[in-house]
């Protein structure tokens, strides 16, 4: 018989890795989709998805979404799905953990 390892990810361990800003980590895929997890404090730059849409799953904290003509604030244990072609400003004012869920490039 053998024996098939599966692997677990530990998001904290995965976290503790991660020493800059807005920098994402690769840790897995499933099909077409690939994980990854960023830490965020700050703003970044307004920029828009065409090809596809955007997952934010907030592990630890809280993060802002601007929209042209609304915001939109993620707490821990949310998510929210960008639909693609919407022009997003995201942010933090303290540092936020979250995992982005993303088709392969």
């Amino acid at each position: 018989m053998i024996t098939i390892h599966y692997p677990v990810i530990k998001l904290s361990e995965e976290l503790s890795t991660i020493h800059d800003q807005w920098t994402p980590k690769f840790i897995g895929e499933m099909n077409d989709y690939q994980f990854k997890l960023v830490k965020i404090a700050g703003e970044y730059e307004w920029h828009v998805h065409e090809e596809t849409d955007k997952v934010f799953f907030v592990i630890k904290g809280e993060m802002i979404i601007d929209f042209r003509d609304s915001q939109v604030k993620i707490y821990k244990d949310e998510m929210i799905v960008i639909p693609k072609g919407t022009e997003i400003k995201p942010s933090a004012i303290k540092e936020c953990h979250i995992m982005l869920i993303e088709p392969k490039a």
